[in-house]
């Protein structure tokens, strides 16, 4: 019997293939799974906390890969790769190097230019991040901790506090921040900037 998972609105269902690349074989609960993967993810935080990186650095396609494989390597074969299917949410998988490749230039031009104030800027680029999709599993997640390290190590500011919750879990904090997301979908970032700072 393979991974049976439940999933908490929002949260994008793995394909059969992508759930053959769990690397512990006895994880068989969505609650063993969660565990396992915010251990992975701590690590990939002590190495961000203990590393310097520059904006050439943390703006490429192999930085945003990297940081997804540091986060997910303990878990999953295919951390780091983009996804190979479609899902219910992002760009077609054929895109994702293009859009991520756009998504990064507006980054450095918004960046060179003073468009946006820092965390506004870093909360635009987590959410098209996160609305790209590139990969299987993870998104959320992995915007949060690329929109963390921009912040802190680029603009020197503290981390986003993202409503001081876990938000993988199936609470309140998750519904304010699927609300501020479903928000800056349509434009208006002000609902995300309040929760990434709450």
């Amino acid at each position: 019997m393979g991974l049976e998972l439940d999933y908490f609105r929002g949260q994008t269902p793995l394909d059969e293939e992508e759930k053959e690349g769990l690397l512990i074989p006895t994880i068989a609960t969505r609650s063993e799974l969660d565990e396992f993967e915010q251990q992975n993810i701590e690590h990939a935080i002590q190495w961000s906390i203990g590393s310097s990186f520059n904006l050439g650095t943390v703006l490429t396609e192999d930085f945003v890969r990297k940081v997804h494989r540091r986060m997910f390597n303990e878990v999953w074969s295919w951390a780091g790769e983009f996804r190979k299917t479609n899902k219910n949410i992002g760009v077609d998988r054929w895109q994702i190097p293009l859009a991520l490749r756009l998504l990064l230039e507006d980054i450095k031009y918004w960046h060179e230019n003073g468009t946006y104030p820092p965390d506004e800027l870093v909360l635009r680029f987590k959410h098209r991040l996160v609305s790209i999709h590139c990969f299987a599993n993870g998104n959320g997640r992995h915007s949060r901790l690329m929109a963390d390290i921009l912040i802190e190590k680029i603009y020197k500011l503290p981390v986003f506090t993202w409503g001081s919750a876990t938000l993988s879990n199936n609470n309140d904090a998750r519904s304010t921040y699927l609300l501020a997301v479903k928000a800056a979908d349509k434009g208006d970032y002000s609902l995300l900037l309040a929760f990434g700072r709450s």
